[in-house]
């Protein structure tokens, strides 16, 4: 039996959208560019996290006007329990990436009119999100 065109796409609607990998933004990037060679956006990607990994790793922060910051929060060493046995365990301090969102993409994300603007300016940030 088949089901109403309604009933389907309230159906698709409910499921979790799909992640954008690495891979499929090099694609989308090179198919958006007609200049570059898939080579070359795969380079210039791979070159921008690799920036961004090393900038974290030596204690830096990293800010994206319009869409956020990566910074590094830290967490002091505590005494932790393992939960199977119960038993204390001592945890290092360490750091941890965090990421926080600027506020055009928080607008962009909750649908707001930054987004509907940004969108009537024609800065194609919807055929990178694959719109």
């Amino acid at each position: 039996m088949r089901r109403p065109a309604r009933t389907v796409r309230l159906l698709s609607a409910m499921t979790a959208p799909r992640a954008l990998t690495k891979s499929e933004l090099i694609v989308r990037l090179a198919a958006r560019n007609p200049r570059l060679a898939a080579r070359d956006a795969d380079e210039a990607v791979k070159l921008i996290l690799d920036m961004m990994g090393a900038a974290l790793s030596q204690g830096g922060r990293i800010e994206i006007r319009g869409f956020g910051s990566f910074s590094l929060n830290y967490r002091p060493a505590r005494v932790g329990r393992n939960p199977k046995s119960g038993e204390r365990v001592e945890v290092p301090a360490k750091s941890v990436p965090h990421f926080k969102a600027g506020k055009e993409l928080r607008e962009r994300v909750d649908g707001g009119e930054a987004a509907v603007a940004g969108d009537r300016e024609g800065n194609g940030s919807a055929a990178l999100a694959g719109e």
